[in-house]
């Protein structure tokens, strides 16, 4: 069964606690507030099991019982993605256990393959033939994708300086591309204006309770991965909140229908110096977010009025987490050393995750005997440019007296 047609009790608002039917809405009719699916966890309890998991495909849908709509009869296979050892980043950090979940081995390569899969799913249930959305280039990727996959139109709303190896890989699936002048918040508003009145599922608009339930499924993977266990620490990317909030989220479902012993890791999120809005806040002790203008190489992660923000410093608090920020040097040298350690080229977002677990690891606020995943949310040939001018070659003639005389001049070792 998948939890639409077995456990999935309806909508929740996540403020005031309202509950209707799984409609196409994504706001409190009483409060606004922003709303999620529920589930039932006591009728999961009793027929949920590894076994029953093992059982299912080689995708992210083998957790259908956890998710909202039952997985479509045509599309591309997402999620199950490497949950790789880092033995020597962790020896370089000094951390005892390190391991990375490489979400680049998706079919975009990104996590936004999963988010998409749910969403488009439940668009096919409804009846919706045209998906959009607002996006910073992986979300753009995903929908552009997983809709000529499935046969749907698509149109992507993006900002107009985003890289362009992103809007690329975006045009070539035949999605319409419509770049704004402005930043991420603008896109975003557009969207949910032109939400109002069209017929189109806009994936983060008015399907944004479906498509972020497809975050969760990291979490099942990592514990399945792990060996049906939770790690002791997750170190996540911070844009939205929502890919945060959602790990959180899956590791407490597990815990609560039994697969998992124990609660949820510590939760630290990462955010770029340049848009951390959420970081700040944790750091003043605030609950509020105050919105900031985005100013970093860190596109992927550049919201500046975060939407999930007030419920990732919640959950940076309810798990002894944090959520720091890094600069864009930092961002860089991230980059390069979660490479150089681990052979997985990351775009700017990972950069951003690895720096701040290697600021944590440095000080100390990382226990040695820690169980550590660092979620890698995207490819780092995306976003080439932000480290190209840190790799050198060496051009030399075809003549071994020419490479001896370039080696003596470099760093490179006979």
């Amino acid at each position: 069964m998948s939890g639409r047609e077995g456990a999935t009790r309806g909508l929740r608002c996540r403020e005031c606690g309202w509950q209707g039917g799984l409609e196409n809405e994504y706001s409190c009719p009483e409060c606004f507030g922003p709303l999620e699916v529920a589930y039932d966890l006591d009728r999961l309890r009793a027929v949920l099991s590894w076994e029953r998991i093992a059982a299912g495909p080689p995708t992210l849908w083998r957790y259908g019982d956890l998710l909202p709509c039952a997985p479509p009869p045509i599309g591309l296979p997402v999620g199950l993605t490497p949950l790789v050892p880092a033995p020597r980043l962790a020896e370089r950090l000094g951390i005892g256990e390190l391991w990375v979940k490489n979400d680049t081995a998706n079919p975009t390569h990104s996590f936004k393959d999963r988010v998409v899969a749910v969403a488009l799913a439940r668009a096919r249930e409804v009846g919706i033939t045209t998906v959009a959305c607002a996006s910073t280039g992986n979300l753009a990727n995903a929908v552009s994708a997983h809709a000529a996959a499935g046969g749907f139109d698509s149109y992507v709303f993006i900002p107009a300086d985003l890289e362009h190896q992103k809007v690329i890989a975006t045009g070539i699936c035949g999605a319409e591309v419509v770049a704004i002048e402005g930043n991420y918040d603008d896109v975003n508003r557009l969207c949910a204006e032109l939400a109002a009145d069209r017929p189109w599922g806009f994936v983060n608009v008015n399907l944004r309770p479906y498509y972020s339930e497809g975050s969760k499924t990291i979490a099942y993977e990592v514990a399945e991965q792990l060996g049906r266990r939770a790690p002791d620490r997750m170190v996540v990317p911070v844009a939205s909140g929502s890919l945060y909030t959602k790990i959180h989220r899956g590791f407490r479902e597990l815990a609560e229908v039994g697969l998992i012993a124990g609660g949820p890791p510590v939760m630290t999120g990462a955010q770029a110096l340049g848009c951390s809005p959420v970081a700040a806040a944790f750091a003043a002790g605030h609950d509020v977010v105050a919105p900031v203008r985005p100013d970093t190489i860190a596109k992927s992660l550049a919201i500046g009025n975060p939407a999930d923000g007030p419920y990732a410093l919640d959950t940076a608090r309810a798990t002894g987490g944090t959520i720091e920020a890094v600069d864009d040097e930092a961002i860089v040298e991230g980059i390069a050393l979660l490479a150089e350690t681990t052979g997985i080229f990351a775009e700017t977002a990972g950069g951003v995750a690895t720096a701040v677990l290697t600021r944590l690891a440095e000080s100390g606020a990382i226990d040695p005997d820690e169980r550590v995943v660092l979620v890698v949310t995207g490819d780092g040939l995306k976003t080439i440019d932000a480290v190209a001018e840190r790799v050198r070659r060496h051009d030399i003639e075809p003549t071994v007296a020419a490479f001896e005389a370039a080696l003596a001049q470099s760093s490179l070792v006979a």
